[in-house]
């Protein structure tokens, strides 16, 4: 980062916040667009991954899906890492621990069960879908199944994720508060530390120190979520450092394609954690700068609102055309083009679908007494339209940030 960027950065005041309904709370940080673009990128990685998993192509197109999704699971090491990043920064002075975990429980869990109902009627109907014991099930919706390496692939898969999450979200007041409490240089040895960690368990794990992979155990992710949060704090200190977007993505495809080349599995977070430390704030300090952002394009914005419905849905849509494909069909390159185009759209139209039919209208019901309750003052204060010194952003996207955190 320059020097400008940074003098910047320190010395442009809190800009005013707040709509005309009242959706975002007075403190509340400016929100950050390119965040949301880069959350779609993330689960373009996934699906990417799910697809050459699938075997939908065969021969030379085959080898190179492999080559550039083979790494995507470290697309849910990114949400990991942005996690901790949204979180922080949207933190709010104040805020209590019960108000703080019932957004998050608005946040996922209609999505979340909606899909586990979905997936669970796939178990008992298709033929090709294994039924799960009612432990499993019920372990998947209380979010510990990754807890028990056994069941952390039962119903839909990419719920694993939640747990850890959830895992996330049940210690995140601790953090936040000790964060508060640290300068800069306490901030930076915690993010070091976590970094530290993360080489440790990964040793560990290709050394087989352990009796099953931490890939999925949530307590080993979490050094990925700390690193988030202290990146986001230090942006909000003004004592951020890092590089910008350029060198930051430069380094995070880097590693992405350096996954091959370690050990299967959690190694694979070592090689592109750097990348996604640095691209995450770097992509914030540019939306707070008003610095050029190919993330912030409204049409990536919106598709990344989808994103969190798009990744819990579209591994369902792939495990249902086995029904009609079999299993690893092997297509050419055209036939494996239509199918894998086929499989998006279905679950990019099911993805919207559950915005705005369940994720949305589910959180406004579960969070409508909280926003109910504001002082009455409040509610008729006039609001400044939020962030004018900053480029426009897609209208409503600040209502939606509140939202989704």
């Amino acid at each position: 980062m320059t020097t400008a960027t940074t003098r910047a950065l320190r010395t442009t005041p809190p800009a005013p916040t707040g709509t005309t309904n009242a959706r975002v709370p007075p403190a509340a940080n400016p929100s950050l667009p390119s965040l949301t673009g880069l959350r779609w990128m993330a689960a373009l990685l996934v699906f990417g991954l799910h697809v050459n998993n699938f075997g939908y192509f065969g021969g030379t197109g085959g080898h190179l899906v492999s080559w550039g999704f083979g790494a995507g699971a470290t697309g849910v090491s990114f949400f990991f890492v942005l996690s901790g990043f949204v979180l922080t920064w949207s933190a709010r002075p104040g805020d209590r621990p019960l108000a703080f975990w019932r957004r998050r429980l608005a946040r996922i869990y209609p999505v979340h069960l909606v899909t586990l109902a979905v997936a669970l009627l796939m178990g008992l109907t298709l033929a090709h879908q294994s039924e799960p014991a009612p432990q499993q099930a019920l372990a998947n919706a209380l979010l510990l199944h990754s807890w028990w390496h056994p069941w952390w692939q039962t119903l839909n898969p990419v719920s694993w994720s939640l747990a850890c999450e959830a895992f996330f979200y049940a210690g995140f007041p601790l953090l936040i508060l000790l964060l508060r409490r640290l300068g800069p240089r306490s901030s930076a040895a915690l993010g070091a530390l976590s970094a530290a960690s993360v080489l440790v368990l990964a040793w560990s794990d290709a050394h087989h120190w352990w009796t099953y992979t931490l890939y999925s155990f949530p307590a080993a992710r979490l050094p990925e979520f700390v690193l988030g949060a202290v990146t986001a704090r230090l942006v909000l200190l003004g004592r951020w450092r890092g590089p910008g977007m350029e060198a930051s993505l430069a380094l995070a495809i880097i590693g992405y394609f350096f996954v091959p080349q370690v050990t299967p599995g959690y190694s694979a977070t070592v090689c592109t954690l750097a990348g996604f430390t640095l691209l995450i704030p770097a992509a914030a300090v540019a939306d707070l700068n008003g610095l050029p952002s190919l993330w912030r394009h409204r049409r990536l914005v919106r598709l990344g609102e989808l994103s969190f419905a798009f990744y819990m849905i579209h591994l369902l849509v792939l495990r249902a055309a086995t029904e009609l494909l079999g299993s690893k069909p092997h297509f050419g390159a055209l036939a494996g083009l239509a199918v894998t185009a086929t499989a998006f759209a279905i679950s990019l139209g099911l993805s919207w679908v559950l915005y705005e039919a369940v994720e949305c209208p589910a959180r406004r019901l579960l969070l409508r007494r909280r926003r109910g309750a504001a002082p009455e003052a409040q509610r008729q204060q006039p609001q400044p339209d939020p962030l004018p010194s900053r480029p426009a952003v897609p209208t409503g996207t600040s209502e939606r940030r509140a939202e989704r955190e």
